[in-house]
């Protein structure tokens, strides 16, 4: 059997990671719940993952991160989270655990907590 046209294209779960910036356990349970395509065997019944689908996930994640120092900025400059979440198009508890992992939140007196 012999190995797929791409097989230069393909990264070892390792590399994946890497790339990433997870663990190799992260990347094969995101192939199992479907975040990245399914991973591609090799003939020993090793695990490749394709170089693009890995790229556009790594692009997605910076992206979100970006979205969330941006959020966690305008929420320090006094924005209330509700006008955020709209900013970002998101709701408001989700907009709120954004936060809580960025930021320390206000309490309703504008107290940090």
């Amino acid at each position: 059997m012999e190995p797929p046209a791409d097989f230069d294209d393909l990264l070892t779960p390792r590399e994946a990671a890497a790339l990433l910036g997870v663990r190799t356990t992260t990347v094969a349970r995101w192939a199992r719940d479907g975040v990245i395509k399914p991973a591609v065997h090799t003939p020993g019944g090793h695990r490749r993952y394709r170089r693009g689908e890995v790229l556009a996930l790594r692009t997605a994640n910076t992206t979100e991160r970006r979205i969330d120092e941006d959020a966690a900025r305008l929420y320090d400059q006094g924005w209330p989270i509700r006008r955020v979440a709209a900013e970002f198009g998101v709701g408001y508890g989700m907009m709120r655990r954004i936060l809580v992992r960025r930021t320390t939140l206000r309490s309703r007196d504008g107290q940090s907590r």
